[in-house]
């Protein structure tokens, strides 16, 4: 059996990322306009991108860590995977209620728990010393906490507050996706 060095975790943080810049700009600056037809868009963005891309990496990571014992010897994958697979979920819902307009309230309620996996992520990362995914999950952890109030109160400054969020993360997000790339592609290692 062959031990790969090579997770796809760039494939999770492009995914994540580019869903991020999609709806944080929107959020945040308010365009385009929201509309039944912007829904659509945001919804299929949401599906496609941080949902399915996200997904495909966490179950590519669970397989590699179980079956076929792939990334022997990296146990602080079993988070990556973990959260990959669950934020790649959460997504498909996030965005299947945006394609058709659903109440987003209940979205308030999603964000504790996916707080919690924050908070597990940004623990389980700096104990493992990698500390720049451990800042992923600090900065995931603060769209959560803002997502509450989105939702709750729909009040647009803290519409805003979250659109920020996903904006700085999605930064971030890139920043890892490029990281990630040029080490494994070029043997390169970014500094913080």
């Amino acid at each position: 059996m062959t031990i790969s060095a090579l997770p796809p975790l760039a494939v999770g943080f492009m995914g994540l990322g580019t869903g991020y810049y999609v709806w944080g700009g929107h959020e945040f600056f308010g365009i385009p306009q929201a509309s039944e037809k912007v829904n659509k868009v945001l919804g299929q963005w949401g599906i496609w991108m941080p949902g399915f891309m996200q997904f495909v990496t966490g179950t590519y990571l669970f397989l590699g860590l179980t079956i076929f014992n792939a990334f022997e010897g990296s146990p602080i994958l079993y988070m990556a995977a973990l959260a990959f697979t669950a934020y790649g979920v959460h997504w498909f819902a996030l965005g299947l209620n945006k394609y058709v307009s659903g109440d987003p309230t209940v979205d308030g309620y999603m964000a504790v728990a996916f707080l919690w996996i924050s908070i597990t992520g940004a623990f389980v990362f700096f104990k493992g010393g990698d500390d720049p995914v451990a800042i992923l999950f600090v900065l995931l952890a603060l769209v959560y906490i803002s997502d509450i109030p989105a939702s709750f109160l729909k009040s647009r400054t803290w519409v805003r507050t979250k659109g920020a969020f996903h904006l700085i993360t999605g930064t971030w997000l890139m920043y890892l996706m490029f990281a990630a790339t040029t080490t494994f592609a070029l043997g390169m290692h970014l500094p913080l």
